[in-house]
């Protein structure tokens, strides 16, 4: 690894960000920033931060997630997603600065059979993933030195107050042991464990390899077979009833099937999904 790496890291409030400076990478300096801190939508707050903090690197973990949401609020999300990305790379490019952008599995419709690799032709079906698709493409437009990095179902125990998947079925499992959960089995994609994330994105920083890259739990699942491994290594033993997507209808269309691989060189790997369910469980 890169001994002088001098991160700005945007986004550092989240899962993804608070997963980076747990990490304990050795001799990487972290100026991060939550999203009171810099307003990624402001193109001169982003140019004046990069001059005041002079980073070396740009670790862009700053994103509107609210998926639903986002189909109400379509400028929101754009101008995070989409303005927010091209302002942050518009800079970077100024500077002459490496920048790492984190994007999503939901820039595919999902309608494919075999897992997405970083070739396949994006086609968002949701607000949210194409307002993702839009600050990928500013990124690749403006600035050489990218590291487009795709993830998918992303999970981690800090901060404490972080909303994702796992945790939501933790409370569901112990406030409905009597009646079960049920959980949709007929969407697939790879949970992806956040310091496993971090680790792979670590590695990809060292290989001026710049590009689009797909780096997400190896493998892939469904969210029935995710809570139900889960649930075992947890030791709960609520009942898990498998139901179809239009059991819970949503705002927001989901990818059927967003599994994804890599065809990249060089080929970086997380580990398997279930490896991060462990991992989380004992966290």
């Amino acid at each position: 690894m890169n001994s002088g790496w001098r991160v700005l890291l945007t986004g550092a409030g989240g899962q993804l960000g608070q997963a980076f400076l747990g990490a304990g990478l050795k001799g990487w300096t972290f100026l991060a920033c939550r999203q009171q801190e810099l307003d990624i939508t402001a193109l001169g707050q982003v140019r004046e931060r990069i001059a005041a903090l002079e980073p070396n690197v740009i670790i862009n973990c700053a994103a509107y997630t609210a998926v639903d949401a986002a189909e109400a609020n379509p400028l929101t999300a754009y101008r995070v997603n989409a303005t927010g990305s091209r302002n942050l790379a518009l800079a970077a490019a100024e500077q002459n600065l490496p920048l790492v952008h984190i994007s999503t599995d939901y820039v595919f419709d999902g309608h494919g059979e075999r897992p997405y690799h970083e070739f396949d032709q994006p086609s968002p079906q949701s607000v949210y993933g194409q307002s993702k698709w839009a600050g990928e493409q500013a990124v690749v437009a403006l600035h050489s030195r990218h590291y487009l990095v795709r993830t998918a179902w992303l999970y981690h125990h800090q901060p404490p107050t972080a909303k994702n998947f796992l945790r939501t079925m933790l409370a569901l499992g112990q406030s409905r042991q009597q009646e079960g959960v049920r959980v949709v089995s007929d969407q697939y994609g790879s949970p992806t464990y956040a310091p496993h994330l971090v680790e792979a994105i670590a590695r990809l920083l060292t290989t001026d390899a710049y590009g689009t890259y797909h780096l997400a739990g190896l493998g892939g699942t469904s969210w029935y077979d995710l809570t139900r491994r889960f649930y075992q290594e947890m030791g709960v033993t609520t009942l898990v009833h498998p139901v179809s997507t239009a059991a819970f209808p949503r705002p927001a269309p989901r990818p059927r099937f967003s599994v994804l691989t890599t065809l990249q060189s060089p080929e970086i790997l997380l580990p398997p999904w279930e490896e991060g369910v462990v991992a989380f469980a004992q966290a």
